[in-house]
């Protein structure tokens, strides 16, 4: 090609010579190269030719792999293009894909179509880890939440743990929250429940066969994600950014029973505002729709391991990680099935597999942890140590501190007829015990014997209620009425029952 610049120059040394002969000497090139530049009335211009590159024979396939329906990337269409006779590097392709993507409108990575699915189709599970004040120090606590994609009613729970046996814990727990299971479980990749998805190849998602067993035992389907694509469950994802910034932050937890307490009291006024996407109510959404379409929960758990055994002591303890955990005394001697779940919670079960017990673990070595009901069955129903009678008695009735100043003066032990009234209120409430007892001191019959005789002439109608009334009415305190004792009718008498029933009761109760 000719030089802009020769061109340029033979036209004005020409002009000044008007010799070819003498343009091409001064300038120093051949007489036809002066000529061919002369005869050129428009400056040169360079026009490459197109060459031929080995991207040329697949453009048409590349560029229909770049639109729907398979809007595939670079990389996915230089293994494609392999397979079907592409022999050269991947470079001309993406330099191809820059120029065609300015031609059919470039594809944002952003781009997703929104899919609803119908009640009762499909829940979302995932979770995310945040920084938490548990009982004064700084824990890292999950969050596991599950949503129903059609309703958005959600439910969430937080552990210490995000392994296998917290995941297949929390999405039963997740499913039994929110009253049902459906028929596909949209998941993430965790080892726990998906050992391969690869999307470079043809295969089968291979999932983890302990996921497989939970599925089934659930009634449901796995569908997980592909890598790298979490908008395909961002009915999921978006709910944790508000959960931190409306939850988490700024807020302190005694303890993780009260953080998981607090968090589903959260989640269901969350569930009970209008949801910006369906503009409906999620907990109305799921009572009118979705509810009804779920399946059933099974009635027990899945397991993926065997629980530890623990042996109830005598004293009806268990012993974990050198704490100790009461459980109702029917359990002494037994063997219970005990497990940790999310890190926090102990679980004790029976061998038909019902739960006994759950209970927040003791970050405290040592710890002792006694609950009075579970002693209930062999509790003695009235002390037998002598200060606590007279605390209890004084505690119970309005004139007791009066009987027992007054039984000082008349018995060596005032403490055993008091303790023998008490064990009478199995049989009698306690204002109608306490009318008696005004009536006694009165009386100065205050001896265990001479009571019970007193309510057997009460009730064989020898002792009337208006005589009753009168009792105490000197003493310091309030005097109950007789209309104010449990049943009682002006019309009728207050005890219907024989005598001799209350006595042999009282007497049983005494034995205990």
């Amino acid at each position: 090609m000719y030089e802009l610049q020769d061109w340029a120059a033979v036209h004005r040394v020409y002009k000044q010579t008007g010799s070819k002969r003498q343009t091409a000497k001064i300038l120093g090139l051949a007489r036809n190269t002066v000529k061919k530049l002369l005869k050129m009335t428009e400056a040169p211009a360079y026009h490459r030719r197109p060459g031929i590159t080995l991207i040329d024979p697949f453009r048409q396939q590349i560029i229909e792999w770049r639109c729907a329906p398979f809007y595939f990337n670079g990389t996915r269409i230089f293994k494609e293009l392999q397979k079907i006779g592409y022999t050269g590097s991947i470079g001309p392709l993406y330099r191809f894909l820059r120029r065609a993507d300015e031609d059919i409108g470039k594809i944002s990575s952003d781009a997703t179509e929104r899919t609803e699915t119908p009640p009762g189709d499909q829940a979302q599970f995932d979770w995310s880890e945040y920084l938490m004040v548990i009982g004064g120090r700084t824990r890292k606590v999950y969050c596991f939440s599950m949503i129903l994609a059609a309703s958005r009613k959600k439910a969430i729970l937080f552990s210490l743990r995000e392994d296998a046996a917290a995941i297949y814990d929390a999405i039963q727990e997740l499913f039994e929250e929110l009253g049902g299971v459906t028929l596909e479980l949209l998941i993430d990749n965790p080892k726990a429940l998906v050992i391969d998805n690869d999307p470079k190849t043809e295969e089968e998602i291979r999932y983890n066969p302990y996921a497989l067993l939970l599925a089934k035992h659930l009634g449901t389907e796995l569908n997980a994600c592909p890598y790298y694509w979490p908008r395909k469950k961002g009915k999921i994802e978006r709910p944790f950014s508000y959960i931190c910034e409306q939850f988490v932050k700024g807020n302190t937890f005694a303890t993780m029973d009260e953080l998981n307490r607090r968090g589903k009291e959260f989640i269901d006024e969350w569930n009970s505002q209008v949801h910006t996407t369906t503009g409906r109510i999620p907990n109305e959404h799921y009572l009118l729709e979705e509810k009804q379409t779920l399946q059933e929960l099974p009635k027990k758990r899945f397991r993926h391991k065997e629980p530890q055994k623990r042996k109830v002591s005598p004293d009806s303890f268990v012993s974990i990680d050198g704490s100790k955990y009461s459980v109702p005394v029917k359990y002494v001697g037994k063997r219970l099935d005990y497990r940790l779940a999310y890190g926090f919670r102990i679980e004790l079960y029976d061998k038909d597999g019902d739960l006994v017990l759950s209970t927040e673990k003791s970050d405290e070595k040592g710890a002792v942890r006694k609950v009075d009901e579970h002693y209930a069955a062999i509790a003695v129903p009235v002390s037998t140590s002598i200060p606590q009678i007279r605390r209890d008695f004084s505690a119970l009735f309005p004139h007791g501190q009066q009987y027992l100043d007054a039984a000082d003066k008349k018995f060596d032990q005032p403490t055993h007829h008091a303790r023998k009234i008490m064990l009478l209120r199995d049989l009698y409430d306690d204002v109608t015990l306490d009318l008696f007892i005004a009536y006694s001191i009165e009386q100065d019959r205050m001896d265990i014997t001479s009571f019970k005789a007193i309510l057997r002439e009460y009730n064989a109608g020898i002792l009337t209620p208006d005589r009753i009334k009168t009792a105490g009415k000197g003493m310091n305190g309030p005097v109950p009425g007789a209309a104010e004792v449990q049943g009682y009718r002006d019309d009728e008498p207050g005890l219907t029952r024989d005598c001799s029933y209350y006595e042999e009761n009282a007497m049983k109760g005494a034995a205990v």
